[in-house]
């Protein structure tokens, strides 16, 4: 076993640099670092259902990341993903321990841990993943303490159980299976004992594991200790009925996560999980279905046979309750890896099973070799796609025609090549900008973190400024063979594809040649077969953020899909920093125009930019209303109801912060009531939105609460790195009348 789990931590260590950075992963680290804060007395959680999820795991992560006092992101994400690593492996550990326990076999015993570990998807996302696999990992060292606790049957064991399990919940609320699985093998411990005393420590010790569980619950969600029953009620209902709802492909068809067939999670383990090891678990179930049917009464009597049935009941129901209730579930099923855990064991007691069922010792041998095998073609599996094994599928599905997982199946759902994508075109074209950019909602954000995640050498070669020689990493799957210069395949399906950009130098020159039909935040020009959109002077702010929107009117509606024929026009949305580049202080970005006849086009941007004359005029009342009421980086001046915030000159890199204001009211009722308890509100907002870039200053304005103030404390900050600067200045004289 050891040799096994040391063979296991090679492989790891000599791999842990081949990931790509998850889309997630800031937002979970960022939730760590945001809730130690709040627990430390500085600052409040966040405002969105984040704020429902635990710390067990993150926290400690984050509190790894500041015991390494290292600035450099490439450190602070391998070491996250290394801890991932360990624990995930610990959980195999664990896996051993409980199987060898259960059925006395060492070989067995190896196996259980063998299919846990060699899933395909589960070890990708063992490095990248802080959500489901440490979830996965605490599940099935929660199965081993409940084995041990109904052994020992000891107050103290229950209690040790009771806190695992809520930390458990604490990671997600799917924890409530082992929260309510263990009461209910209690009850059946209390039918069955003979006289007060058993009944009693039956009691005891159900007492002191449900005691300590919901106190680790308590513990480790930071949201609930100002107000723990009705907070704990909000909690349960938002992650129980999870209100992020995305439409996903699926079997070929677009759904809504709330509204996909009732098959959606059976099919997704079947079709994405080793077919041997789905045998073999099967007929484990099976098996322990089969010797509890056959003798019940005998079956809740026997350790072994009832913590099978435990263990069956772990996998099954939840699966069942997916189902019956019409569980918002999505991306696959990662929300529900944590079933591979008892699924695992069920595996070694379907081994078993077949080793008993066949007399002679060389049959026996055959199955034992023939699970092996299973096992070194999963190996293979894992090897021949890495480091794409998340989306690793099997033979249960088309795999061999091009494009054709694509077209029926979510892929790629969290960025994970984009590392893979930086890496080959710092290879291919050394020569070249790469663009700290993407299409598609992972946006820039996933790409600076794997951009960060490069050795420095490679670092130093990206740039943030997304220039005419730029690369975009487009991750939709639209195909645009005319700008494609690699795609990123799995499978023969693609995943990602790098694209060139448009030469925006010659965009530009063809815009000016023609006169804008179209003067606001940017001119719009018509050129042959697109819209030309100029900005100057501008910053990176203006490329890397918003998106145009475009409506098309067709002189024939007939020209339209025919979906849209009815509504007569057809809308479409285009990233800037897809379609755009920075070049001389100048934004430039070419959108495609469809090629059937055009009667009428809309265009405007999202989110509403600040028109450079609007900014101006904003600057000019307030400097009208009097001197700045604070000079930092930023003049920030008080008038009309808002604030407005100047800087000449300007520098535009600062642009790309975040500005933030922290308001203290004259009367606390005065505040959302999310905010009642801090006695004061937050707003922050973006230069991108606010902000405009005229001549050689910086202005951006944001309107206040209608509701009286008595101080302000604003400036700008960076994700993750706090803030750039920061200023204090009273509204008006006084205290505030309900401190």
């Amino acid at each position: 076993m050891l040799l096994a789990l040391a063979l296991f931590l090679v492989a790891g260590l000599a791999v842990l640099d081949d990931y790509g950075v998850a889309n997630d992963e800031s937002t979970q680290r960022r939730l760590g670092k945001v809730s130690l804060a709040y627990i430390g007395g500085d600052g409040g959680l966040p405002g969105n259902h984040n704020r429902f999820y635990g710390v067990a795991f993150e926290a400690p992560l984050v509190l790894a990341e500041w015991s390494l006092n290292t600035e450099s992101e490439r450190a602070v994400h391998l070491s996250r993903r290394l801890l991932t690593h360990l624990f995930f492996l610990v959980s195999g550990l664990f896996c051993y321990l409980l199987a060898y326990r259960l059925l006395g076999d060492r070989l067995l015993a190896l196996t259980a841990m063998a299919l846990l570990l060699l899933h395909p998807r589960l070890y990708a996302h063992s490095f990248i993943n802080t959500k489901d696999i440490p979830f996965l990992a605490l599940f099935m060292i929660a199965l081993y303490l409940a084995h041990r606790a109904f052994k020992k049957d000891a107050l103290w064991a229950f209690a040790l159980l009771g806190a695992a399990v809520g930390a458990l919940v604490n990671l997600r609320i799917m924890g409530v299976v082992l929260f309510a699985a263990v009461p209910a093998a209690r009850a059946l411990d209390f039918a069955l004992a003979q006289g007060w005393a058993e009944r009693k420590r039956v009691v005891l010790t159900t007492g002191a594991f449900a005691l300590t569980g919901a106190l680790a619950v308590y513990a480790l969600l930071p949201y609930l200790w100002a107000e723990p029953v009705g907070r704990a009620a909000e909690w349960w209902t938002t992650l129980s009925r999870h209100p992020f709802a995305p439409a996903e492909l699926f079997r070929g068809t677009i759904y809504r996560s709330s509204d996909f067939p009732a098959d959606y999670l059976p099919v997704w383990i079947a079709i994405t999980s080793p077919p041997f090891a789905l045998a073999l678990g099967i007929t484990g179930a099976a098996a322990i279905l089969a010797r509890g049917g056959a003798a019940p009464v005998g079956a809740v009597r026997n350790t072994r046979l009832r913590f099978g049935l435990l263990t069956l009941g772990c996998f099954a129901l939840p699966i069942l309750a997916v189902i019956l209730l019409n569980g918002n579930l999505y991306t696959g099923w990662r929300q529900m890896y944590f079933l591979w855990a008892p699924f695992a064991l069920l595996g070694a007691f379907g081994l078993r099973w077949l080793a008993s069922a066949v007399v002679r010792a060389r049959f026996r041998t055959a199955v034992y070799a023939a699970a092996g095998a299973g096992l070194a073609a999963t190996v293979a599996a894992i090897a021949l796609i890495h480091p794409n094994q998340h989306v690793a599928f099997n033979f249960f599905v088309d795999r061999v025609a091009p494009e054709r997982l694509r077209t029926q199946y979510l892929l790629d759902y969290w960025g994970h090549p984009t590392r893979q994508a930086l890496e080959w075109l710092l290879k291919e074209r050394p020569s070249s900008v790469v663009a700290v950019h993407s299409l598609d909602y992972y946006g820039e954000p996933l790409v600076r973190d794997n951009a960060a995640i490069l050795p420095s050498a490679a670092q130093a070669r990206v740039s943030n400024e997304p220039s005419p020689d730029a690369f975009v990493i487009r991750y939709d799957g639209e195909d645009r063979p005319d700008l494609t210069v690699h795609r990123l395949q799995v499978y023969g399906n693609t995943i990602a594809t790098i694209e060139r950009k448009d030469d925006m130098r010659a965009v530009y020159d063809a815009a000016m040649t023609r006169e804008p039909f179209l003067d606001a935040v940017f001119d719009v020009h018509r050129l042959d077969g697109a819209l030309a959109f100029v900005k100057e002077p501008c910053s990176a702010s203006y490329i890397t953020e918003p998106a145009f929107r475009m409506t098309v009117a067709p002189v024939d509606a007939s020209n339209l899909p025919y979906w849209l024929r009815e509504r007569g026009s057809e809308s479409r949305r285009f990233p800037l920093a897809g379609h755009g580049a920075l070049f001389d202080g100048k934004c430039v970005a070419r959108v495609p125009l469809p090629d059937y006849p055009i009667a009428e086009i809309d265009v405007g941007w999202s989110p509403e930019l600040l028109p450079d004359s609007d900014a101006l005029e904003a600057l000019r009342r307030a400097r009208e209303a009097g001197p700045p009421a604070a000079r930092s980086v930023y003049d920030v001046y008080f008038a009309n109801g808002g604030l407005v915030y100047a800087q000449e000159p300007c520098d535009p890199e600062k642009t790309e912060s975040r500005f933030f204001l922290h308001i203290v009211p004259q009367t606390r009722s005065d505040l959302p009531d999310v905010r009642l308890q801090y006695g004061f509100d937050n707003l922050d907002f973006d230069f991108w939105r606010n902000g405009a870039l005229v001549v050689d200053a910086c202005i951006a304005s944001i309107s206040l609460p209608d509701y009286p103030m008595t101080a302000i404390q604003t400036g700008q900050f960076i994700r993750g790195e706090g803030a750039i600067w920061r200023t204090n200045f009273d509204i008006s004289p006084g205290e505030p009348s309900d401190p």
